[in-house]
Parts: C-alpha cells; structure tokens; sequence
C-alpha cells in the first residue's frame, strides 16, 4: 500500500525495529520497578541501618527481633552542631541525612589537607548521633557515626561509648571495600571485641586511641589506648586510626562529647 513502509522478516530494518522495541519494553519495565522498589529500598537500608546501631550498642538487633520498635524505644536519635557540640532543635533535624549532607556545598564544609587525617575531604556541618537510654531513661551509651579512608575504599562504621564519654563500648564497620581476609576483618566479631574498655582521651585531653602495628601484650606501654592491628593490613590499620583520631578530634564529636560528659546539653533527652 503507498505511503507505508513494510519490513521484509529477513532484512536490516526488520531486525533494527524490533531490537528498538525490544529495548524500549525493557528501559520501561526496568524504569518502572525501579520505581516501584524504591520506598521498599528506602525502608529497608533505614532498618539495616538501625540494626548496626543496635548491635554496636549492645542492644538486641538479630532474627525475629523487631529493631523499629527496640529503637524506638531506647535509642533517642539526635542531630549536633560539629562546630558547638550543641544539639539541633528537634524539628529542624527531621530526616536529616548525613552523608548527603556532606556532598552539599550549603550543608559542608571544605576540610583543609593538614586536618583531613581521615582523607575525607568535606564533612557535612552537623553530625547524627544516637543517645541508647536503659529501662530508667538513663543514658547508657553513646553511638556516634565515623568514616575514613582505608586502603582501598572509605570504611563507614559506628563507634560506641559509655556514657563517661572516654571508654570504648564496641564498634562495628558496617560498609567498606578492603581486601578480604586482610583490611576486611575490619568487620571480623573477634577483632572488634579487642575494642571493649579501651579508653580514647588521654590525661591531656587529646585523642589517644589507635590501631597499632602487631599485639596489644601485657608489657604494652599504654595498653588502655592500643588496639591490636589487623595482620597484612597496615594501611587499613592506619585508616581505622585515622578515623577515630579525626572524629573524636576537636573538628569532629569532641566539643559535642564534652557537653554531653559536662552535663551542659539542655536538649539531652
């Protein structure tokens, strides 16, 4: 019929048109899931993020344990000003997101070379914190959100401490990309369980705490301060250190820590 064009089965254009199809069917199919997975994806990494909190503060968080309602109830989730230690207004800290925080010029701020021990590059101006209540209402531990750099990748993990705001309750690496077997035992239960009491502030106030090269022994110099390094993985090691020096720092929790230790955070429950 003039005016429309066929396609023989055998030729080219035949062949282009149907792989088009074909190709649109499935970007729309994909884009389409995409779509609809997303508020479960959402749901999903902000459960899995709260389970790592749990389990870092020694709180139960494995199967059959619903971890919304356990957070809910004990762990009161808060927002601090880096620069004052002050506590964000509650309101203004709803569905705060740190890590895009930090990828917004208006919301980071540029970390010179000479501090960035962490090799970060920005951090973002306020920082999650998440303050675990016992059946009192007391505060029992101190989780606090830390990254840095290790050899191959930038470690994200949770540092926990006792309410004197100095000893090490746990810590727990939840997203990295070491190499396995050696930077990866980052997430190995029996390294971290070497975390238990050791102490981060020294008698002058600055940040003691690091991953040495070799074992913690008896004769260690300073052993309160020293965490035994991870075999075969001395930048990762390294990186770990960094990370805690750089966030419990002046330029990290510190000034947060101190308010909260000193009883001057008005805002605290």
């Amino acid at each position: 019929m003039p005016g429309i064009i066929s396609f023989s089965r055998d030729g080219v254009g035949y062949v282009v048109v149907v792989a088009l199809a074909v190709c649109l069917v499935c970007s729309v199919l994909v884009a389409s899931a995409a779509t609809f997975l997303k508020p479960m994806q959402t749901v999903n990494a902000k459960a899995d993020r709260r389970s790592n909190i749990l389990e870092v503060a020694g709180l139960p968080a494995g199967p059959g344990v619903d971890v919304n309602e356990v957070f809910r109830e004990r762990i009161d989730a808060r927002v601090v000003d880096l620069s004052s230690g002050e506590l964000v207004e509650a309101r203004e800290a709803k569905n705060f997101d740190q890590r895009a925080a930090a990828s917004d010029p208006d919301q980071s701020v540029k970390i010179p070379p000479a501090r960035d021990v962490a090799d970060i590059k920005r951090r973002a101006k306020n920082a999650e914190v998440y303050l675990v209540k016992d059946e009192n209402g007391e505060l029992e531990t101190i989780v606090l959100p830390v990254h840095g750099y290790g050899l191959w990748s930038t470690m994200y993990g949770f540092l926990a401490l006792a309410p004197d705001a100095n000893t090490v309750k746990g810590i727990k690496y939840y997203e990295q990309g070491e190499t396995p077997g050696l930077g990866g035992e980052v997430e190995n239960p029996r390294w971290r369980a070497k975390w238990d009491g050791k102490k981060v502030y020294g008698a002058s106030g600055e940040v003691q705490l690091s991953v040495i090269k070799g074992s913690v022994g008896g004769n260690t110099p300073n052993a309160e301060y020293k965490v035994d390094g991870l075999s075969g993985a001395t930048l990762t090691s390294r990186g770990v250190s960094n990370t805690i020096h750089y966030w419990l720092g002046e330029n990290g929790f510190k000034p947060f820590l101190k308010k909260l230790r000193d009883g001057d955070l008005a805002a605290q429950g």
